[in-house]
């Protein structure tokens, strides 16, 4: 199926005029998901387009020249700087992922009805953030042929809450690298939201991080633990008849 680039908006002087709300420059999660899902299709049916984006990995906007043809048609308007800065650097690091990440997406979210938005509309519900993805990391590491230390992924999730906006730029693309690199799944449209927010929203979105990131790890632990107790009474001789 054909995805079609989101459609302009109305200008801010007809939103004053009360015939359309006004849009936020943060994107709206279709398009966050459209312009994603639209990249990995990308990345995986033509290679030219996947070395165009990937040249781009930690390159300042004026450096990249080759990515604004497969980019610039999903940019948003209107939008923020950083919001625009965002959506390359998504596409960059989505276009970097080792050869055998790059599967089909498995996008099986429901839908469901926004309040604020037109009744019958259809949005994605919140996506899973980089703290989950971490915790994954962690929790899920010791079935792969790969994992990450539960100390290391600490230490890289808590330097990234740590980050101003271009520290974050910095820091992120090694850090989704190694992530991607152990079979973790990223949801490139949450990342692409937050790191749009980052400068406005970086204490919520970073709380959020951390809280999913030790939620998960507590809730392996649990269920660790109760295995471990299983386990116990199943090895564990039953008591002999009292000989008194």
């Amino acid at each position: 199926m054909t995805t079609t680039p989101p459609a302009g908006t109305s200008t801010t002087s007809e939103a004053a005029a009360g015939k359309i709300p006004a849009q936020s420059t943060a994107p709206a999660r279709r398009d966050s998901r459209s312009f994603t899902t639209r990249i990995e299709e990308l990345c995986r049916k033509d290679p030219g387009a996947r070395s165009a984006l990937r040249s781009g990995l930690g390159k300042d906007l004026d450096a990249v020249p080759r990515m604004h043809r497969p980019v610039a048609p999903w940019l948003p308007e209107p939008r923020s700087a950083d919001v625009e800065r965002a959506y390359y650097a998504v596409a960059a690091m989505i276009a970097s992922q080792p050869r055998s990440a790059r599967n089909a997406p498995d996008d099986t979210t429901e839908p469901v009805t926004a309040a604020d938005d037109e009744p019958g509309t259809v949005v994605r519900r919140y996506g899973e953030s980089l703290g989950t993805a971490f915790a994954t990391a962690v929790t899920e590491g010791p079935g792969r042929e790969k994992e990450m230390r539960a100390g290391t992924a600490e230490s890289r999730l808590n330097l990234l809450t740590r980050q101003s906006v271009n520290g974050l730029h910095r820091h992120l693309p090694a850090s989704v690298g190694y992530l991607r690199s152990l079979g973790v799944d990223i949801d490139w449209a949450q990342l692409l939201d937050d790191l749009g927010r980052w400068r406005t929203h970086s204490g919520q979105i970073s709380r959020r991080w951390l809280q999913d990131f030790y939620r998960l790890r507590a809730k392996n632990d649990a269920a660790r633990a109760d295995r471990a107790d299983e386990q116990e009474l199943l090895t564990t001789p039953a008591a002999g008849p009292d000989p008194s």
